[in-house]
């Protein structure tokens, strides 16, 4: 089911200068921003390799990471695998007794769907699950 790693995401409070320290640690521009409206973030995207660092800022006072940052402070947020199909995916994960955040597959950044499984699942780490389709 999983093919490989995706992407690494990163948050942050501060996107603009989290950009920069990433541009000046990486020794590379990012190739992307996005607004993503479904999970009210904005990202930027850097290629290292084969593999993406995705750094996530929320948007506005009830954006899904403003809890996290609270309590984590900025950090790694998750790690993105990929999957053929997140739909798929999703129940894949069920059967085996892990808990996916939310009923189905949403729209993610990089026009990807996605699927989060709950932390609680995986040792304190969120994983997602990310698919072209």
């Amino acid at each position: 089911m999983i093919q490989g790693i995706d992407h690494i995401a990163i948050a942050v409070s501060d996107l603009a200068s989290a950009e920069a320290t990433y541009t000046r640690l990486l020794g590379c521009s990012p190739y992307k921003r996005e607004h993503v409206a479904s999970q009210s973030v904005r990202v930027v995207y850097f290629k290292v390799g084969t593999i993406q660092i995705e750094l996530v800022a929320g948007e506005g006072a009830s954006h899904p990471l403003k809890e996290f940052l609270a309590r984590r402070g900025e950090g790694l947020h998750h790690i993105a695998f990929s999957v053929k199909d997140a739909n798929t995916a999703q129940q894949h994960i069920r059967a085996l007794g892990f808990r996916p955040i939310g009923d189905s597959a949403q729209a993610g950044g990089n026009n990807k769907k996605v699927v989060f499984v709950h932390p609680k699942d995986t040792h304190g780490a969120l994983i997602e699950l990310c698919a072209d389709k």
